[in-house]
């Protein structure tokens, strides 16, 4: 006569209260976020589906000039993050950072950099940059995110332009990234 055996347990899905219970991995997605669009809002909600946990990675970014301060950035992003309905119970954390991105990566301890790419023209630089971070440790990947259709043409530098012509751009942003757009030009 033969034993029945034992059912089997399947193991524990990785969460951010367990990530020992299997591969967790924390994904980084960077930008200057000036200001954080619905494009940028895109990405964040589609990049949770692939990571067991996100961090949204506010540059400091001085070089590129921007409307906002690295705080206002922050505290949009965070903003923006607290309203969406994320599926899972993904944690996502919104991280201002002044280093390399490498460097950031290995002290988030980060497996995985997400990208979103809009266009063609989007992918040689993202493709490059890729090839760098590689080259400095590749132990990380790099993920590209296809913008979603209505907003493969949304950029920040666009959204920044029309603002200071006056123009509306509540279509491309957050309501209430809008709102403080408006207030800065209000000034």
């Amino acid at each position: 006569m033969a034993k029945a055996s034992a059912p089997k347990t399947k193991a524990a899905a990785p969460t951010a209260k367990n990530p020992s219970a299997g591969r967790y991995r924390i994904g980084i997605y960077p930008g200057t976020f000036d200001p954080v669009t619905n494009g940028h809002i895109d990405i964040i909600s589609r990049a949770v589906k692939v990571v067991d946990k996100l961090i949204v990675a506010v540059a400091v970014n001085i070089g590129k000039g921007p409307m906002f301060n690295l705080k206002e950035r922050v505290d949009m992003c965070r903003a923006e993050v607290a309203k969406l309905k994320l599926p899972g119970n993904v944690p996502v954390e919104v991280v201002p950072f002044d280093t390399l991105l490498m460097h950031f990566v290995q002290q988030m301890k980060a497996t995985v950099i997400i990208r979103g790419l809009r266009a063609v023209s989007d992918f040689e630089y993202e493709f490059q940059m890729a090839g760098m971070n590689a080259r400095l440790n590749d132990e990380v990947e790099t993920m590209f995110l296809m913008a979603s259709e209505h907003n493969q043409f949304i950029a920040s530098r666009f959204v920044k332009e029309i603002a200071r012509l006056g123009g509306d751009v509540s279509t491309f942003v957050p309501t209430g990234v809008n709102a403080r757009i408006i207030a800065k030009f209000k000034k």
